[in-house]
């Protein structure tokens, strides 16, 4: 082990200006080496700090936890305090030689304000060994004293419970304890719930009403309080009677713990590090005479060579060997100095203080017994650094390998950070805090660390954790008040299935069409693909804010489709000006695919998806009934869309096309699919926009001639519920979205359930919740405010699955939306309520024709495919499953398979002609 730098000593003092003292260095060196396993260099730190984070990890592993020696207790602390906490609560410390109660008042008023009121009481040597009934019974006691004497007894106060003993938790109200530390022995509490016991114990006590809402670890509270002070603040340390460490750590890292989102203090219990043998190499003999004197020997060997229980009795056991060895007091023993105990850590401080230290030493050496000379003063002194300055150093090793995973979870390369403080130790001795400071900065020069002392941390902190718990915990009740509201029973989505169904008639009745708000409209699509079509087919597909032109190739036999297609931009004038324009603009880009391909002078067959409700008469005639997904342009409803692209056809006058279909994406999505499965009779969208076809009975169309046979029905269900009918599953974000789209009162349905509207049904509810107080520090931004910038696409990213808190924050702060780590929980959390609804309501309304289908078809069991398109389902990381999900639940009897759409509508469109062609050879040109 390399010779580290030498803490302050012998020869320092002996050197001083002024010093009377003159030691020859071999007394020195031979009493500096006589310590030297004690002074550990940095190259061992680092080496304790790598091993300290190995035992982290350990202890974090579901697998590895049960053997790991540093336990990472989590301990359901999820948030640290906003300053938005306010109310009365009540806090109870047990784990020193004293026992506190306080009322705490926190208060906003513009500015963190706490204020306290405390009284102590004593815990007597027969409480803290006795019975455990007897200490909970204790504890009771104390507290009803205390809210008799602050006049409490009519309220009913929330209260944090300060338990500074390893406890495993399984909520934050609940803790086992594992086992006890420090001078504690009750009997039969090991292995019991400690809050079951005191809420026992304050039961026999009528006149008091408590909740106790949380169990915190001391280090915990230490961070807690600290973090009210300074939001930098995510690492708590006590240095006292017992040493511990606690910090946030990312969910995702907890395998003791169910969920991945956000984070959770973990209580280390750092203590108990080296209890497997890990810290073997740098023990020494004297450590291992304290710990079998100790009264756990075998555990908690880290705090037995850090922590201000045993400092002092570390020092007196040094003192007495080198005694023993002549290199001290002449060789002289008092009884004292073979009694342990009589050297406290406070002894220890006191003989470390600049300037009064060797005053202070030869004084506590006298009292001992001993009759020290100036040399044995400044020898003893000497002890008392190295033994202390060790203390310090294993201190900032293990602090310095929880700083670093702390940046190494949050991909820094620098971390700027608070450690919270607290412990009598580090309090009392003059010299520890710089010290402890000034190593942590050297092993993580890559961290900006501030330390805060915790002003009564532990029992404040209980009371902050208190505080925060019932700040998020009425947080949590008004945002879940408002998650329920998307959430559907059973119950709702089957009144949706059989509403959707009852319109389904209406749609299809000539009575009831008119009013009907599922329009089930024919399209004469009335074959299916056998595989004998072929030929050369152009396609336009017109949908989005993109128009695609296409050449599709069909070989017969070999069912072998070769597509060519080129996409063009609609601006938003061309969406929205005159359907002259737009037509005009469409055959602009037919003419430069035309030539782009060779092919100006062919006259090929056309098919038109056109993605908008048509009233049809035949397949190639469709009158535009009401323009959706942002298109306004002007003079087109209740125009035949055909007869419009033909007119701009003849004023370009360069060309003559063919155009055999009008084709809905719908009927293009499932004539792609039944071209490989002859099961495919559904075709569905679920896309910017949302709609279904299918091909139904033609007996059952009142619409259409003929009984025979089946016709494709393009439903256009977006506009189910337009009478009113889903009303009672409409929230008021619902309506908010409606009133402010293009078409208000309109396409309902589809306003639920799409990819147009879905982003902004989030983006209403975010605007709520941060009025409410609840998100974004309650600050709106102009961001926020803006109308389609919160786009479904986010909502697809944001609740991926592989994605990191860390990334979903990246994302909102690419919206102008500062979040916080529990911010972005909830965004995730209301992201996931309105597409999981918006796929069951999908998934009811395709229940509803599936179950329509099997019962025209006079089934038990039907076996059906679903031809399914749209960017929503497609890229969507949970809407397909859900969806599917919510078809077999609702649709039992039917086995139903899902197909994606390869380039269903442009393909479909083609398919579609091809059909039409086949089954019309003698169609005469309009």
């Amino acid at each position: 082990m390399p010779q580290p730098p030498e803490p302050l000593g012998l020869q320092a003092w002996a050197t001083a200006p002024g010093s009377v003292l003159h030691l020859d260095s071999s007394t020195y060196c031979f009493v500096d080496r006589f310590l030297y396993h004690m002074r550990l260099s940095d190259e061992t730190l680092l080496d304790i700090m790598a091993r300290f984070q190995v035992e982290m990890e350990k202890g974090l592993g579901k697998d590895t936890n049960p053997t790991a020696s540093v336990k990472m207790l989590p301990t359901f602390v999820r948030a640290i305090p906003d300053g938005s906490e306010n109310g009365e609560f009540l806090s109870l410390d047990l784990g020193g030689s004293k026992f506190r109660v306080l009322k705490v008042q926190v208060s906003e008023e513009g500015k963190r304000n706490v204020q306290m009121e405390s009284q102590f009481y004593p815990m007597p040597n027969e409480i803290i060994r006795g019975n455990g009934s007897e200490l909970f019974d204790y504890v009771a006691d104390c507290l009803a004293d205390f809210m008799k004497t602050k006049d409490l007894q009519h309220k009913k106060l929330p209260l944090g419970f300060t338990f500074s003993f390893p406890c495993r938790q399984t909520k934050l109200e609940e803790g086992v304890l594992l086992s006890w530390t420090k001078k504690f022995k009750a009997r039969g509490v090991q292995d019991t719930d400690v809050v079951s016991r005191l809420t026992r114990a304050m039961k026999k006590h009528k006149d008091l009403d408590v909740d106790i809402l949380a169990l915190v670890n001391d280090t915990v509270g230490t961070m807690m309080t600290c973090a009210y002070d300074d939001p930098y603040c995510e690492v708590g340390v006590i240095i006292g009677t017992g040493t511990n460490a606690c910090y946030m750590e990312d969910m995702s890292n907890i395998d003791l713990v169910e969920g991945d989102e956000g984070r959770m203090c973990i209580n280390t219990e750092w203590g108990a590090f080296g209890d497997d043998g890990a810290l073997e190499d740098i023990r020494t003999e004297f450590d291992r005479e304290l710990d079998l004197g100790s009264l756990n020997p075998g555990r908690q060997l880290f705090e037995k060579m850090i922590s201000g229980l045993y400092l002092g009795e570390l020092v007196r056991l040094i003192l007495l060997k080198m005694a023993k060895a002549g290199l001290l007091f002449g060789g002289v023993k008092s009884s004292a100095l073979h009694t342990k105990g009589k050297i406290e850590t406070q002894h220890v401080a006191a003989m470390e203080k600049y300037k009064e230290g060797l005053g202070n030493t030869r004084e506590i050496l006298v009292d001992l017994g001993l009759e020290p000379s100036e040399a044995d003063c400044i020898a003893v002194q000497h002890v008392c650094t190295i033994v202390s300055f060790r203390s310090a150093n294993l201190c900032a090793a293990a602090l310095a390998a929880i700083l670093t995973r702390l940046r190494e979870n949050k991909k820094l390369a620098r971390l700027r950070t608070t450690v919270g403080m607290d412990g009598t130790l580090y309090k009392i001795h003059p010299q520890y805090p710089k010290r402890l400071h000034k190593v942590v900065r050297r092993l993580v020069p890559n961290c900006d660390v501030r330390f805060l002392l915790s002003e009564s941390g532990s029992t404040k902190g209980a009371a902050m954790v208190t505080a925060v718990a019932s700040r998020v915990q009425a947080q949590r009740k008004q945002i879940d008040e408002v998650l329920a509201l998307f959430q559907l029973t059973r119950e709702q989505l089957v009144g949706v299935q059989h509403k959707m169904r009852t319109e389904l008639e209406y749609g299809l009745k000539k009575k009831t069409q008119a009013l009907a708000t599922v329009k089930m409209l024919p399209t004469y699509v009335c074959g299916m693909p056998d595989g004998t079509e072929k030929g050369k087919f152009l396609a336009l597909d017109l949908g989005g804010t993109n128009f695609r032109v296409l050449l599709v190739k069909i070989r017969s036999g070999r069912r072998s489709v070769r597509m060519y297609n080129k996409i063009f931009a609609i601006p938003l004038e061309i969406m929205q000006g005159t359907g002259e324009e737009l037509f005009d603009h469409i055959v602009q880009c037919i003419a430069d695919f035309l030539d782009y391909m060779g092919l100006k002078g062919a006259r090929l067959p056309l098919g038109f998806t056109f993605s908008f409700p048509c009233r049809q008469m035949s397949i190639d005639k469709g009158t535009l009934i009401g323009w959706t997904k942002g298109f306004k342009a002007t003079d087109c409803e209740g125009e035949d869309v055909v007869d419009m692209l033909r007119e701009a056809i003849k004023r370009r006058n360069e060309f003559d096309l063919d155009i055999v279909a009008v084709v809905n994406d719908t009927v293009g999505t499932m004539m792609t699919c039944g071209y490989e499965d002859p099961n495919c009779e559904i075709g569905l969208i679920a896309g910017t926009g949302s709609n279904m076809c299918y091909m139904e009975e033609l007996r059952n169309i009142e619409l259409v001639d003929g009984d025979e046979g089946k016709m494709c029905i393009n439903t256009e269900w977006g506009g189910f519920g337009d009478n009113g009918c889903i009303d009672d599953i409409r929230t008021q974000y619902d309506k908010e979205v409606d009133e402010g789209s293009l078409n208000p009162g309109k396409q309902r349905y589809e306003k639920m359930t799409s990819g147009m509207y879905l982003g902004e049904i989030v983006r209403q509810i975010l605007i709520d919740l941060t009025k409410q107080g609840l998100l974004f520090r309650g600050q709106i931004s102009e961001r926020l405010r803006t109308r389609g910038i919160f786009e479904t696409k986010f909502l697809s990213q944001i609740e991926s699955d592989r994605l990191a808190l860390l990334q979903v924050r990246r994302i909102l702060q690419q919206l102008g939306l500062d979040s916080t780590c529990e911010d972005s929980i909830v965004v995730k959390e209301v992201c996931g309520a309105v597409s999981r609804r918006a796929a069951q309501l999908c998934g009811a309304g395709l229940a509803a024709i599936v179950e329509k289908r099997r019962e025209d078809q006079g089934l038990e069991h039907l076996k059906i495919t679903v031809g399914v398109d749209g960017t929503l389902y497609k890229l969507h990381p949970h809407f397909s499953r859900v969806l599917q999900e919510t078809v077999r639940e609702l649709a039992p009897q039917s086995d139903v398979a899902f197909m994606l759409s390869e380039d269903g509508s442009g393909k479909g469109a083609a398919l579609i002609t091809a059909v039409a062609k086949r089954s019309q050879p003698s169609r005469k040109e309009n």
